[in-house]
């Protein structure tokens, strides 16, 4: 009672002081403008500023996945159930080869110089100066070019396998060809096509090449991730921000992997018990082939546009006469030479390791009964739903202080080491996956002879079950190399002065706005892994296990 009366005649005598007043009113208010304002304010941007990149990674994730998902589809469509010209048919083949031998971002850069405000297209034939390429809609449109062709590829398997005469049977009950398709034809590919939309869903989320270079102002969670460590060194900060992509993409693999893939397989017949009628009405063939065949002649232009660009004399002011000054300035003035060699040496060790240790892994899980084969496959098979940049960020926490900061296993940060780990761990799904499909086609009774005769695990592996399955360890390494050579997102985080790659070349001059001496350094990548896959093609089609049983 006493204290209450006590503190009742403080505040009496307090506010009876209006110059004591006054002076706490200006303190408080002081500390609350200069102090906790701009804090509150700071902590207010991070959490908008974080929100905003979900909600921008979601939003194109979703737009290029249905767009890419659509133009997959209709191209499949074309090409199974269309009669079409060897032209047509060659520039389908090419269109579903080009994003497999060259870097991510190709397509960013030649959007940039064909519509940028210096573009070939907008500013010097067409005139317009006020246009803008970069946000939402110039990476929408770039990875919706380079995604299709894995929508179209994956689509136009399915599509083969089903049955022609369920839809025949339609057709001879009066059904028109639209009746047929969305009655038959695409309840039965629906669960495949989804699974399209989620492949290219968490290709389009965990991109970072694209947006980084295209984006502008517009901020996804694979760009803020990059420059959250770079510009803000906040690895912590990075590492929060890495593990919502992470959460994001491991629920949308995991409804790929254990519910649409399954269903797929459920909802399709096997093959074909008869040839399938091919359309030839001019009024569906035409349209259909003029459209699919403008658009792969574009993609193809976009692609050609980077050599091309390559040999303008500087580029946004002059485009005549051509010169070849670039391609000379790679070696000698902006380490050529260092950042090939250094790519190829590295993409080239790494590839025969991944190759062979997905048929490692692809054998125990098909060949061998252990309680913990499941570890094995899931976790190899992890890295496919991983985004680089996650990777990257983990390789940085867990390794730059050694594991569990006890200092072991910190002597590979930096090093070539740990770049020859991350093209392992990256293309190793890819490999384990085909080794298993392979796997699986071969007899048991083979190898159990081999046993029957005395040999252990590992000469059976090698001497029986390895020679039996080379056409997919080859096409595995290949693939390594390729995926290897012409990788940024998880090794832009990790690379170090000690190593030049060509990709970080690229992504560096892009930046800088430097797009002629970027497309010499992409123009010989692409020849490079271009000519790795048709020398492993041409070494499979003569040394292949296909070839040794046409024989006999």
């Amino acid at each position: 009672m006493a204290r209450g009366q006590g503190a009742a005649l403080d505040r009496k005598k307090l506010m009876a002081d209006p110059i004591m007043v006054t002076t706490i009113v200006v303190l408080i208010t002081f500390l609350t403008l200069f102090i906790l304002y701009p804090l509150a304010i700071l902590l207010v941007d991070s959490f908008v500023g974080f929100t905003r990149a979900i909600t921008n990674t979601l939003k194109v994730g979703f737009l290029v996945g249905i767009l890419s998902s659509l133009i997959g589809l209709l191209f499949a469509y074309v090409e199974v159930y269309v009669r079409m010209n060897k032209v047509v048919g060659g520039l389908f083949k090419v269109v579903s080869m080009l994003p497999v031998v060259s870097p991510p971002f190709v397509l960013s850069l030649s959007m940039i110089m064909l519509f940028g405000k210096a573009g070939i297209i907008t500013r010097f034939l067409l005139g317009i100066y006020d246009n803008n390429v970069y946000g939402f809609w110039g990476i929408v449109i770039v990875q919706t070019l380079t995604f299709f062709p894995v929508c179209y590829m994956m689509l136009k398997g399915l599509l083969k396998n089903i049955d022609p005469s369920l839809e025949e049977a339609a057709r001879d009950m009066g059904a028109g060809r639209w009746k047929v398709f969305a009655d038959v034809t695409l309840p039965l590919m629906l669960p495949g096509l989804g699974n399209a939309f989620l492949v290219t869903f968490i290709e389009s989320i965990a991109d970072f090449a694209n947006p980084m270079l295209i984006g502008g102002s517009y901020d996804t969670l694979a760009t803020t991730i990059y420059l959250q460590i770079t510009g803000a060194y906040d690895k912590a900060g990075a590492a929060a921000m890495a593990v919502v992509l992470l959460c994001i993409t491991l629920a949308m693999f995991a409804v790929q992997k254990y519910y649409l893939e399954a269903k797929t397989a459920a909802t399709l017949t096997g093959k074909a018990s008869r040839a399938r009628m091919l359309i030839e009405d001019r009024s569906v063939k035409v349209p259909l082939t003029i459209f699919c065949s403008l658009s792969a002649a574009f993609v193809i232009l976009m692609y050609i546009c980077v050599p091309i660009g390559a040999l303008f004399p500087t580029w946004g002011y002059k485009f005549f006469p051509l010169t070849g000054k670039w391609f000379s300035q790679v070696f000698t003035r902006y380490h050529g030479f260092k950042a090939f060699k250094d790519s190829f040496v590295l993409s080239f060790i790494s590839a025969p390791i991944t190759a062979l240790l997905s048929m490692i892994i692809s054998y125990l899980v098909v060949k061998r009964k252990f309680k913990a084969k499941g570890f094995i496959e899931a976790v190899s098979m992890l890295a496919m739903a991983v985004p680089g940049t996650v990777l990257g960020v983990g390789y940085i926490r867990g390794f730059s202080q050694g594991v569990f900061h006890t200092g072991f296993l910190q002597g590979i940060y930096g090093t070539g080491l740990i770049l020859i780990i991350v093209f392992v761990v990256r293309s190793l799904p890819t490999g384990t996956r085909s080794g298993i499909s392979a796997l699986r086609q071969i007899d048991k009774s083979i190898e159990e002879s081999a046993y029957d005769m005395g040999a252990d695990s590992f000469k059976v592996f090698m001497t029986v079950t390895l020679p039996l399955i080379k056409d997919s360890f080859l096409s595995g390494l290949v693939t390594a190399f390729v995926r290897s050579i012409t990788a940024i997102s998880a090794i832009i985080l990790l690379v170090t002065p000690s190593y030049l790659l060509i990709t970080v070349q690229i992504n560096e001059f892009a930046e800088k706005g430097s797009y002629s001496l970027a497309c010499a350094f992409a123009t010989i990548l692409i020849i490079i892994t271009y000519s790795a896959v048709l020398l492993m093609n041409l070494f499979i089609k003569h040394f292949g296990t296909s070839k040794t049983t046409k024989e006999d």
